[in-house]
């Protein structure tokens, strides 16, 4: 059995972030800083939500999902989608997720919420060898 275990949510960093935008201890430069590989892997692989971007409030922000772990071998750090995590969850023992919001029109990022997904066992007590 699979479920979302050790959730980390951002919301207060968030907010801070966003409360220090405004005060003008931040500059838009500095908040608005998305990766290009970031914004590429929103534009491709990830997912929109209803929600309008915090800062510019031009766009729906977009959510991009990474996967990390050690029996995930070469496929660490790779973009999951949410179907696909559900099939991992099931496959892996024990992974770590992390969730990005991400504006493709200003480049305002910030990391949402991370947590833990698998079946929990070991790959050693299942008899799986790690891929």
């Amino acid at each position: 059995m699979w479920s979302r275990r050790l959730i980390v949510e951002y919301g207060l960093a968030r907010r801070a972030a966003l409360a220090e935008l405004q005060s003008g201890h931040l500059t838009m430069a500095d908040a608005c800083d998305a990766h290009p590989y970031l914004l590429r892997a929103a534009k491709y692989h990830g997912e929109p939500t209803d929600e309008r971007c915090p800062v510019c409030r031009r766009e729906r922000l977009t959510h991009v999902t990474y996967v990390y772990g050690d029996e995930l071998g070469r496929y660490a750090g790779r973009v999951k989608t949410t179907d696909e995590l559900a099939e991992m969850a099931h496959e892996y023992g024990e992974f770590r997720v992390y969730v990005v919001e991400v504006c493709q029109s200003c480049a305002w990022n910030h990391l949402t919420v991370s947590y833990v997904l698998g079946h929990g066992e070991h790959p050693a007590a299942s008899g799986d060898e790690p891929r």
